[in-house]
């Protein structure tokens, strides 16, 4: 079974291109306008276990919270895509990530009803290019969009490129135990997710 997806998002705003491979090597190149972005994905998705392609364009150039949002819901609709019916994955994990002083902890459910939520304590408005605001709502729009229900939590920390990066670096690594295939069937007592 090929777990594969390639979604394309074209609006007055943007243009954004996903393609991802959920049963990858950790392959990863992802090009946008927010450098940071880049970092945070590039460690997400390396984590994710997944091979992947991000790219986006800024075609009004107002600030970062266009491509944020819309290249949280390509990938989002991709993961989705690639999901398929669901059958057979892990659905539930969590990992805690330490990075030096900081420490986070992520749960994820995919579960079809996609939601977050995620409690920082960050002093700085933004790191580099990324508002942390747009970090939150990146998180925030790819949980809707993907279907999966992240909780982020940070234990400690002061650094807030680091409390940023250790938070995408767990839901990466809680996504990768949550898509890993254990069974043939659906996980839920419903039947269905």
């Amino acid at each position: 079974m090929s777990r594969y997806s390639k979604v394309r998002r074209e609006t007055k705003e943007t243009i954004v291109e996903v393609e991802i491979s959920l049963d990858g090597n950790g392959n990863v190149k992802v090009d946008t306008p927010v450098p940071f972005l880049n970092h945070l994905l590039e460690s997400m998705l390396f984590y994710m276990g997944a091979d992947a392609k991000v790219h986006a364009e800024d075609l009004r150039g107002f600030d970062d919270h266009h491509v944020v949002e819309d290249v949280a819901i390509t990938l989002g609709q991709a993961v989705k895509d690639a999901l398929g019916d669901k059958k057979g994955i892990a659905r539930f994990a969590d990992r805690t990530v330490p990075m030096d002083e900081a420490l986070v902890q992520v749960a994820v459910d995919v579960s079809g009803r996609g939601m977050a939520f995620v409690k920082w304590r960050i002093s700085r408005d933004s790191v580099g290019k990324l508002s942390v605001e747009n970090a939150k709502h990146f998180i925030q729009s790819f949980a809707y969009n993907s279907g999966i229900t992240v909780h982020v939590r940070q234990v400690s920390g002061e650094n807030s490129h680091h409390i940023l990066e250790a938070s995408f670096k767990a839901l990466g690594l809680a996504l990768r135990d949550a898509f890993r295939l254990e069974g043939q069937g659906v996980p839920s007592l419903k039947g269905s997710l």
